[in-house]
């Protein structure tokens, strides 16, 4: 008789249902459960299932091929197991508790880190650190000895047959086990393993067609959410001259350098403050004598010389009409929830001045550079928008609640000046044998080159380390694997670093993975929502870069440009027009990409996919984008006003140099059918706002530097270059 059935697999689920396609978490435990007794078939139809507790059971093994792609959390402690391999199918799996069996060695566990990507707790302790240096840093070593074997004593048969191939593989494969010999004899079972694998791995790849370069990104998708952060004003002549700027003058190169690979020294925790409502400075927006939000399009000023949005051959007028009509489609079939919805009404809610210096109400020069909304815990981030911001500008960081206005949290570096931060979760481990649990963290960076990673609900600066020896212009972490942290800094470098986990007593480790060498200051960073962990997009001063970021790939860490991408108002350029710098970049959806170009008055709606496309050899290191769209924008010579998207409402925002806000809702525009050369009007511009500073009166409007959207558009957060964070809020109508 069959001991595991529907029935039972529905009592012992939850949340309760009737369908086993909707369990998410699964109690087997104490079954006497023996492996024939998991039916695959069965238990493949939990797509949906995170949580398995098979622990105090007499399995052996899990069957091979079981796929379960949400599963998280595995509990197999307390049983009888011999054979970890059949574990490789489980490839989400990121804890993983095996204590109390037996049999399991040291040698089993690390095949655990090699054959699950993503696992980073195992038996209740943080191992990303040592599993990412498994999973690339040890592979690789052993590549190159294993190649080294090949190209002394072996080459293919010719012919090549099925029968010799075979042969050459067992022959191959043995002498690797017996000549490659690396890391500690306490492993050696699992150097022998990792050996023929790679070996196997290394032969076939002689001998089968190179994969298409789409296919990497398929499997990173298969294997494995984000706000854009502006670099430090120019000199401009436009700029006031009385308003104290950022020059890259002032940034510190006598910083001492830190080993590379070396771990940082635990530093002392710190608390944050706590801050009350009057610890920030507030204003109120003025109600009276405004003029409206949303001008009439007859009142915007159009672009001068409007350019082609998408550059193409002089064909047939037929043939314009059909590339335009697919343009349009593609628009009007993001994979977006916003489909149906209207464009939202936004009202000013809050002006406030929190990181003033001393805490002066008279200060309106500090610059406020980032910002970034909490994602919420949720791990499916289905559980609605935050409503905690974060903003960092002069020597503080500040976490604000957009509803109230109050400012929660809030983190001050004398010294320092803060340019960027980001957010991410990661997993904490805890004493006792209880679960990981996911906890939310930033990290922050700017003239000093040190990334500070605080934990704001415990209030806590839990570390540091030094990523440059040079100020850091732009902080982005990986939205599948939140332990993976890039960084841009002055030195033209990208770095990708492991940040790992925490523990209960805060203790980390962060390892260097990547150097990108660029060739200009990085502005901004995108990882490609489907595949963050391929390839990266970088904004800089000298146009937009695309890297490979693939680990495991290239024996270096070092890695160069693998393509640029053009836009069409390059050819517009002359001696007193140069529009390489990339001062906006955002993804709105899975392949639609947002980018704005410094002093072109517009902003670049182009694919992803079908760019990268255009080199499908690899050959051509220069694409120019596939443009779908051209968004009318301000006309201003100020650089790096950074814009943003919402893909969860389908929009786009950007500030510009009088304190307003050009929003685009995408589904409204597709209303209106792509032409060539005529810029599509914003959908609304919201006006700044008119604060009234008392004892001061009126604001006047001041440029704004950076904008955050929660991902279902409750609150959009503008920060200025005037001290001046602005909330504005959806009216519940919209």
């Amino acid at each position: 008789m069959e001991k595991i059935t529907e029935k039972l697999l529905l009592e012992k689920g939850s949340p309760k249902t009737n369908k086993l396609e909707q369990i998410q978490t699964l109690n087997l435990s104490r079954l006497a459960l023996k492996s024939q007794d998991l039916p695959v078939r069965l238990l493949s139809r939990l797509q949906c299932l995170e949580r398995w507790d098979l622990s105090g059971n007499r399995l052996q093994e899990l069957p091979k091929n079981l796929e379960l792609p949400a599963l998280r959390y595995l509990d197999l402690s307390d049983n009888q197991l011999e054979d970890v391999t059949t574990l490789e199918s489980l490839s989400n799996l990121e804890e993983l508790k095996m204590e109390d069996n037996l049999y399991i060695t040291v040698s089993d566990n690390y095949k655990l880190m090699a054959l699950l990507p993503k696992l980073r707790i195992h038996n209740g302790k943080d191992v990303s650190t040592t599993a990412n240096h498994l999973r690339y840093v040890y592979t690789e070593n052993l590549r190159t000895r294993i190649i080294a074997v090949w190209e002394k004593s072996f080459c293919l048969p010719d012919p090549i047959t099925a029968e010799k191939m075979s042969a050459l593989e067992k022959d191959f494969v043995n002498t690797a086990r017996q000549q490659v010999k690396f890391g500690p004899s306490s492993v050696s079972d699992f150097t022998k393993w990792r050996v023929e694998n790679i070996a196997k791995e290394y032969l076939h790849s002689l001998t089968e067609p190179k994969k298409e370069p789409e296919s990497k990104e398929s499997t990173d998708t298969k294997e494995n959410y984000g706000v854009s952060t502006p670099t430090k004003r120019k000199q401009t002549a436009s700029v006031d001259a009385g308003i104290r700027l950022t020059p890259r003058k002032k940034l510190r190169a006598d910083l001492p350098a830190s080993p590379v690979e070396a771990s940082p020294r635990k530093s002392s925790l710190r608390k944050l403050e706590t801050l009350t409502q009057t610890s920030a400075v507030r204003m109120s927006p003025r109600k009276i004598s405004q003029p409206p939000s949303t001008p009439t399009r007859g009142q915007m000023t159009p672009r001068r010389g409007a350019t082609t949005a998408r550059q193409t051959k002089e064909d047939d007028g037929a043939q314009k009409k059909q590339k335009n009509r697919t343009d349009a489609d593609m628009l009007s079939t993001m994979k977006s929830p916003s489909k149906t919805q209207q464009p939202v009404c936004l009202k000013p809610l809050h002006v406030l001045q929190c990181h003033s210096k001393q805490d002066s109400s008279e200060d309106f020069s500090t610059q406020l550079w980032a910002c970034a909304f909490q994602p919420m815990p949720d791990f499916n981030a289905t559980g609605g928008g935050s409503r905690l911001v974060a903003t960092c500008g002069g020597d503080s960081l500040c976490v604000i609640d957009c509803e109230t206005g109050l400012v929660m949290k809030k983190y001050k570096v004398p010294g320092e000046e803060f340019f960027s931060l980001a957010w991410s979760t990661v997993l904490m481990s805890r004493e006792g044998g209880a679960s990981a649990q996911h906890c939310s963290i930033l990290a922050a960076g700017g003239k000093k080159g040190l990334v500070k990673l605080i934990h704001p609900r415990n209030n806590m600066a839990y570390g540091e380390f030094q990523a440059s020896r040079k100020a850091l212009s732009v902080l982005r972490f990986n939205h599948r694997q939140g332990n993976f942290l890039f960084t841009g800094s002055y030195d033209n470098k990208i770095v990708m670093w492991d940040i790992g986990g925490v523990d209960s007593q805060y203790n980390y480790k962060v390892v260097q993975l990547l150097v990108l060498e660029i060739s200009a200051t990085p502005l901004h960073i995108c990882l490609p929502p489907t595949s963050p962990s391929s390839h990266l997009l970088t904004a800089c001063e000298d146009g937009l870069h695309c890297y490979n970021t693939q680990l495991g790939t290239n024996n270096t860490k070092s890695r160069s440009e693998e393509m640029e991408i053009t836009f069409p108002i390059y050819k517009k350029e002359d001696k007193h027009h140069d529009y390489h710098t990339i001062d906006g970049l955002s993804f709105l959806t899975d392949d639609i990409v947002a980018s704005k170009n410094y002093m072109h008055g517009s902003i670049y709606l182009w694919s992803w996919s079908r760019t990268k496309a255009q080199r499908p050899d690899k050959k051509d290191r220069t694409v120019c984008a596939v443009v779908l769209a051209e968004l009318q924008w301000a006309n201003t010579e100020i650089p790096y006003l950074a814009l943003n998207t919402c893909p969860g409402r389908a929009y786009i925002v950007c500030g510009d140099d009088k304190g307003r806000l050009w929003t685009y809702h995408v589904n409204d525009l597709q209303k209106n059918r792509f032409q060539t050369g005529k810029p599509i009007l914003p959908t609304e511009v919201l006006e700044w706002p008119t604060p009234v500073r008392k004892g001061i009166g009126l604001v006047e409007g001041p440029t704004i530097n950076s904008v955050a959207m929660d991902p279902e558009l409750h609150y959009l957060v503008a920060l200025s270059d005037k001290n001046m964070v602005i909330v504005w809020k959806r009216e519940k109508s919209s």
